[in-house]
């Protein structure tokens, strides 16, 4: 399966021109061999909507080249307006639950990529996972820090959803391009 396969298929409602993209290289293909997935960390304050998004959408968009975690420095629950705004787009995470940063340092699961999706100063906090590891900061707003009425709340969220899914789009693009 193509990267974006799942995404567009999942969501057709998304006015969008599909653009594909190769997962594997083309020789790896031809023989028919499965490349392993690249393992990929997303890490935000509480785990609790910009990084459960952002796995959400990494997941959906290019299940077959990585397997996508999350984890918060200091774990909460699940924010109630990022599940809704993602349920509105076709992806469920209400049963996802929030771990810790510190518990996947300590487990010994290391990711080849470390994305924080916090601001700056939060993902400074953040632990050195020891080995070849890429870390890339994505700032996105923080839901929970959206004032307002619960309306006008859900529609920030919204727009933070779209931030996440087009980030993550153009890493996709830019990732199976420069590995294929």
């Amino acid at each position: 399966m193509r990267c974006s396969n799942a995404m567009w298929k999942s969501f057709p409602n998304l006015q969008r021109a599909v653009v594909s993209r190769p997962v594997y290289s083309s020789a790896a293909q031809m023989e028919g061999k499965q490349m392993p997935k690249q393992k990929v960390l997303f890490i935000c304050v509480h785990n609790s909507a910009r990084s459960q998004m952002a796995e959400a959408f990494l997941n959906l968009i290019c299940p077959d080249y990585f397997e996508t975690r999350s984890a918060g420095l200091e774990p909460g629950v699940l924010n109630p307006l990022a599940v809704e705004a993602m349920r509105e787009v076709g992806v469920d995470i209400s049963g996802k639950n929030t771990q810790s940063v510190f518990d996947v340092f300590k487990s010994g699961q290391f990711s080849p990529y470390v994305i924080t999706v916090c601001d700056e100063t939060s993902a400074e906090r953040c632990p050195i996972f020891p080995g070849i590891t890429h870390r890339l900061h994505w700032s996105f707003p923080d839901p929970a820090a959206l004032r307002g009425t619960e309306a006008e709340r859900l529609e920030g969220t919204r727009k933070i959803r779209d931030q996440i899914r087009a980030r993550i789009e153009m890493w996709c693009d830019e990732i199976c391009a420069v590995e294929t």
